[in-house]
């Protein structure tokens, strides 16, 4: 038998309700996919309950998950510690309860029952017993319960609670690497338009696309002798990275998230870095000419401009080496710089563990230390660097966004082939100790 599957009750007058971007009903679908529902029956019509039965035993399962999505919006921290828990279990709201209809430890508006259970349950529901009774009775014959997670439920049956619950929604575009920068400098502007975005059916590799395509133009602007041209470029390719955040808002407020979708964002950020510092040399190139420097027996533009392009293949490898096979991530802020040895769970092993950072200790600094400590790393980010290029480009010192970048390019360079080896020769000490190296 299939190990889940799941019902909706979506039959309520607030189910069609769109908040950030989808219905109650089609949200509450996509959640317990997600959560590996392999059937799913929506009831969108309270005389659909009468089919339950039939439909459960045309196909039974392993446990029956049951949805209330009738007058609540659900995320995906509702319906996955519920799921995780292999057994029969109810949905509870914690101590600290997100929503003020629940209070804590009550039920949240989701179980899940075995399958010696499951035609009971079903029949209950097809002879108008609400969830809400079906999940108090659980509790009470002693079910185990698990406590939902944040972001996972709010009611919708007002105006002001669907605003509610929509600001709740909207805490997830938030991503744990977003740097101060990203946060205070992007998000604000990048999440207006992907409130946009929500409201048409434009999905995020197609926001993805929109990027792609005004980077090229950027590019081509950029690489032009004009330095108004490169100035409308730059800005092109600045406004490009404000829309390259929506997609990425958009797939987790929609649910779209897929690993297609990450490595076409991936692709194009990576591309557009390459293809700017490509573009802005060939601009030096045209605009300072070969004899900037005097005559040097060579086009110093050109020759950087290869070893530019070098510095970030090289390091594009390693990163994508280290994300891809040590840490399984197709996003580069991933990127993990040290690993230590440790043992496996078998005898005979080891794996490669990451070493987490040391936290910086800011108590004793100054504000001004404060200030530099907390923002000074971000100034190699592509988010800095997408501002600072069009500083430069506004002020005609396109020359100096040039240099920057090539030292910027052999800065990385060091500090990713040095990562690189030293994790190489980490795995390979490993296997010539006659262990055997596990996990990623």
């Amino acid at each position: 038998m299939a190990a889940l599957h799941a019902v909706i009750l979506a039959d309520g007058p607030h189910a069609l309700e769109r908040v950030a971007g989808l219905t109650l009903r089609e949200r509450a679908r996509r959640v317990v996919v997600r959560a590996g529902a392999e059937r799913v029956l929506v009831i969108e019509h309270p005389e659909q309950l009468a089919t339950v039965g039939a439909w459960w035993r045309e196909a039974p399962a392993d446990r029956l998950l049951v949805v209330r999505a009738r007058d609540q919006v659900i995320h995906t921290p509702l319906i996955a510690p519920i799921v995780a828990e292999r057994g029969r279990v109810v949905a509870v709201a914690p101590a600290q309860a997100a929503a003020p209809d629940v209070p804590a430890g009550g039920y949240a508006g989701a179980f899940i029952v075995l399958a010696s259970e499951a035609d009971a349950v079903l029949a209950a529901l097809a002879a108008g017993e609400a969830d809400t009774a079906i999940g108090a009775r659980l509790l009470a014959d002693g079910a185990p319960t698990a406590a939902h997670g944040a972001i996972a439920r709010h009611p919708v049956t007002s105006r002001d609670e669907r605003k509610a619950a929509a600001r709740l929604l909207y805490k997830i575009v938030h991503k744990p690497q977003d740097n101060a920068i990203t946060r205070y400098l992007y998000r604000p502007i990048s999440f207006p338009l992907t409130k946009l975005f929500l409201r048409t059916p434009i999905t995020p590799n197609q926001i993805s696309s929109i990027t792609g395509a005004m980077v090229a133009i950027g590019i081509w602007l950029t690489a032009q002798m004009s330095m108004n041209r490169v100035i409308a470029g730059t800005a092109l390719c600045l406004a490009a990275a404000y829309v390259d955040c929506c997609d990425g808002e958009v797939a987790r407020l929609k649910l779209l998230s897929s690993k297609i979708g990450a490595w076409l964002d991936t692709i194009i950020d990576e591309l557009s870095s390459v293809a700017y510092m490509l573009a802005i040399g060939w601009h030096c190139h045209l605009y300072f000419g070969p004899n900037y420097f005097g005559d040097l027996g060579f086009d110093p533009w050109i020759v950087t401009t290869w070893i530019g392009l070098a510095t970030y293949l090289i390091s594009i490898y390693c990163i994508y080496y280290n994300i891809i096979v040590m840490v399984g991530s197709a996003n580069s802020q991933d990127y993990v710089g040290r690993f230590e040895a440790v043992p496996g769970d078998a005898p005979n092993t080891m794996r490669l563990r990451p070493v987490v950072a040391t936290a910086v200790d800011t108590s004793k600094l100054s504000p001004m230390g404060k200030l530099f400590a907390v923002y000074l790393p971000n100034v190699v980010r592509r988010d800095f660097i997408s501002w600072a290029a069009l500083a430069f480009a506004v002020t005609h010192t396109t020359h100096a966004a040039f240099a920057t970048l090539i030292a910027g390019g052999l800065g990385a360079v060091v500090v990713t082939m040095t990562d690189h080896i030293r994790l190489r020769l980490q795995r390979r000490a490993i296997v010539r100790s006659g262990q055997i190296l596990v996990g990623r």
